[in-house]
Parts: structure tokens; C-alpha cells; sequence
């Protein structure tokens, strides 16, 4: 947490039944002020879907910023933007949710088989399950802002498409794995394949990743609470580590590589496994408003598929494209502030069309 934080959080895990039988972790973030909006159908419940390889608590420091900035602007504000919670949903194989399915991952038919559209039936379970399943909170009831990166904005964009529908008020996607070109992807599908093969995946202690993490390459543009997050919430203890003796506390990725290169496999599988997904956001711009974020250096994602992606020419039409600068494809680790505070322009510049409707 940073110094100047207080924000509030919750984490709940909705377990497997005889329909599911994956487990589901999720955390509510909200400020103590925010309290006073939960009966106002004005505010907004963001939901936020993180990127291939991380975890629901990667938002944290953007979460942080977006509050800060709301809770700013209601204090000189005569309307101000307000804000129910957040809400951050695991990957099923990322994060505290992959150590619970270890044994249901290696099974069908999630063995060798988990992508964009395992994530989206995922958060489409845990938005469904009810105020039965958590007292008094019922997602259909609220004003949602759907958020996501990478592989979450996605996943994000073929949830609005999953029946029985959950009404979105608006969608903002920050750099979608999305592209309208099949072939446009290749090199970058090989060359992400290659990343997670080769990324180390154990070490003696977290200690010990921290200080390794913190000299790689990757690593030195992430915000520094990123990192800290990472260790706490992007690593686990080894699967081996209670059969050896103490000191030793080993951990590995939470993520495995072989579910982030399956997760890159399963996405690109299929000839339109790249493209599909755009026909989902195909059908939602002009039903709502959806905002696409971009970093400004395209280590990634090839400026051609971003501007093939936004082409005006498409049919495709957002409200907001935006790029920040200093950041890559992985703008939540790299710029949090800055992505916050773009997201708050962005939620505000709506609450005024909204209320001009």
C-alpha cells in the first residue's frame, strides 16, 4: 500500500459447485466516503480484468490513483463523480486462485485449454452468483464500468456478449490483445510464446525474487509498487517446498509458464482465435460508449494493429483513444498514476454525457 492510501478491501472467493469447478477470487475496493453512495444508482461499480501473467491486485496502484482523483474532484465539484467500489477478478489459473485449482487445471476441460473466453465464463460466474452468495451486493443492480487489460480487455469485451447479459454503462479497454488481422499477430504470438518459455519461474524465497526481479530488464520500468504486489501476489509457495527442509521457502509462479504460454496458444489457436473477439467488440460500440487506452511505445502490439483496430473505417467507434506516454503494452505496471488519472477523465467525461441524456 502507499503511505497516503486507505483504501478499503474485501477479498471473497466463490468456491466450485456441481455446474463450475474452478474457485474464483475477487476483491472490493472502496474508500470509507464511498460508503455514502451505496444506495445511489448514480454510482459506479468498476469491474477490472487484469493482464496474461499477473493478478487482480495489479490494479491496486490505478485504484488508488482513481480514487484519489474522484475524491479531489467531489470536494471543488458541484456534480461529482461518485463511486460505489471495485471490484478485481482473478484469472482462474493466475494469482491466489491458481494454488486452489491446481488439481481441476490439469483436468478437462481446462488441461491445455484456458484463454480469453475461460476468463470471461469466469467473471461472468462470479458477477451471477448472487447477493445470496455476497449479503446485500447484486451486479445486475448496479451501473458497471467494465475495465480491462490485455488479455482482460478481452476478455472483458466477449463478457458483454455472455447471456444471460450484464448491463454496462460504458467499457474502457487498455491495450486490448485485440487485433482484426489474423496474420498481423503471428510474430507476436511466437515472440510472447518464447518470453514466457524462457522467464524463470522458481526461486530459493521471495526475498530472494524480489531482489532478482528487481535487476531484470522487464521489471525496471514497473512502478515499484507493482513489484511489491507481484511478490506478495504473483508468486507462490512451490509445490515442492514443504517435502524440503527448513530455511527453504521456494516459491514459483502463480501463473505458470506452461498456463501463460497455453494462455498465448489457446488465444491464437483457432484461424479467427484473434480476431473473433473483435466481432464482439464489433457489436458493442455502438451500443455503448467504449474507451481504449494505449501506451505510447508499442514493444508489443504493433502500432498497425492498433490503428487497424481503430480505424474509422472498421464501423468502429470509441469515445475516447488515447496514448500514454513513457509506457508500454503493460500500462498498469509501467504508469498507474497516469492510467488513473486518464480512467477518472474518462468516467467524468461520461457522468456529464450521462447526465445530459
Amino acid at each position: 500500500m502507499s503511505p497516503t492510501s486507505n483504501l478499503l478491501e474485501c477479498e471473497t472467493l466463490l468456491e466450485p459447485d456441481q455446474h463450475y469447478p474452478l474457485y474464483i477470487a475477487a476483491k472490493k475496493y472502496w474508500l470509507p466516503e464511498f460508503e455514502a453512495h451505496w444506495d445511489d444508482e448514480e454510482a459506479v461499480t468498476l469491474v477490472l480484468l487484469h493482464s496474461t501473467s499477473f493478478h487482480k491486485e495489479t490494479w491496486q496502484p490505478t485504484l488508488e490513483r482513481i480514487f484519489q482523483c474522484s475524491s479531489a474532484y467531489s470536494r471543488n465539484s458541484s456534480r461529482p463523480l461518485k463511486i460505489k467500489c471495485a471490484w478485481a477478478i482473478d484469472c482462474p489459473n493466475h494469482g491466489v486462485s491458481a494454488a486452489f485449482n491446481d488439481d481441476a487445471l490439469r483436468q478437462a476441460p481446462f488441461y491445455r485449454n484456458f484463454g480469453c473466453r475461460r476468463y470471461a465464463d469466469a467473471v461472468h460466474r462470479f458477477m451471477s452468483a448472487g447477493p445470496k452468495f455476497r449479503p446485500m451486493f447484486d451486479f445486475r443492480s448496479q451501473r458497471l464500468v467494465g475495465i480491462g487489460h490485455s488479455l482482460g480487455g478481452v476478455a472483458m469485451t466477449i463478457l458483454q456478449n455472455l447471456e444471460p447479459a450484464f448491463k454496462f454503462s460504458s467499457v474502457i479497454l487498455v491495450e486490448p490483445m485485440l487485433s482484426p488481422n489474423a496474420e498481423a499477430v503471428e510474430p507476436l504470438r511466437r515472440f510472447l510464446i518464447k518470453n514466457a518459455y524462457e522467464r524463470r519461474d522458481v526461486w530459493p524465497s521471495r526475498e530472494y525474487a524480489y531482489q532478482n526481479l528487481k535487476s531484470r530488464r522487464r521489471c525496471k520500468r514497473w512502478d515499484p509498487r507493482i513489484l511489491d504486489l507481484y511478490i506478495k501476489f504473483g508468486l507462490r509457495t512451490h509445490p515442492g517446498a514443504h517435502h524440503l527442509q527448513a530455511p527453504y521457502d521456494g516459491v514459483s509462479l502463480a501463473c505458470s509458464r506452461d498456463e501463460e504460454v497455453l494462455h498465448f496458444q489457446t488465444m491464437y489457436r483457432e484461424p479467427d482465435g484473434a480476431t473473433k473477439p473483435v466481432q464482439d467488440l464489433d457489436k458493442i460500440c455502438p451500443r455503448i460508449p467504449v474507451s481504449i487506452v494505449f501506451g505510447s511505445d508499442n514493444e508489443y502490439i504493433p502500432r498497425a494493429v492498433q490503428n487497424a483496430l481503430i480505424d474509422p473505417a472498421s464501423g468502429r467507434r470509441f469515445s475516447s483513444i488515447t496514448r500514454i506516454d513513457g509506457a508500454g503494452h503493460l500500462v498498469p505496471q509501467h504508469a498507474p498514476n497516469q492510467l488513473g488519472e486518464q480512467i477518472f477523465d474518462i468516467l467524468s467525461t461520461s457522468l456529464t454525457l450521462f447526465s445530459k441524456l
